[in-house]
């Protein structure tokens, strides 16, 4: 079981994103030695799934501004996870070996990313928004001139 943060950065939690990230590796790198014996190795990396150990970030507020990062617009359940799983031990996903099957609502797309890594106006805390607008007002200004 690996995470998004296998690959999305994670400020102040480098040993889980490193402990991640190192657990691609060992899966893909065991999927290089058994497969010619037809043995699939693969790892599945969920994002923000509903679960108790999170129950804090995924439910009222703390929901709200995890939901800016997910694209779906929805926080993920266990079952979504355990579909996941159930695809990737079944016939259908035979030939998928060495893999991670992200499964995150879209949150590894970089939604921050969304409009070229520019901030949306209404996203920005209300003093920043308020120097933005201000700047935004004087460059206007200077090209009427």
């Amino acid at each position: 079981m690996s995470s998004v943060h296998e690959t999305i950065p994670w400020a102040r939690h480098a040993n889980y994103a490193a402990s991640k990230g190192g657990s691609g590796m060992l899966m893909r790198t065991l999927a290089q030695e058994v497969a010619q014996e037809r043995i699939r190795v693969n790892a599945l990396a969920p994002g923000a799934i509903a679960t108790d150990i999170n129950a804090d970030a995924t439910k009222g507020d703390a929901a709200d501004a995890l939901l800016e990062l997910i694209p779906y617009g929805r926080i993920g359940e266990s079952d979504d996870v355990a579909r996941a799983a159930l695809f990737l031990v079944s016939d259908a996903a035979d030939y998928i070996i060495g893999s991670t099957l992200t499964v995150d609502g879209g949150m590894s797309l970089y939604p921050g990313f969304r409009d070229n890594g520019r901030p949306r106006l209404e996203t920005l805390p209300r003093p920043a928004r308020s120097r933005l607008a201000s700047g935004l007002e004087q460059v206007l200004a200077l090209a009427r001139l």
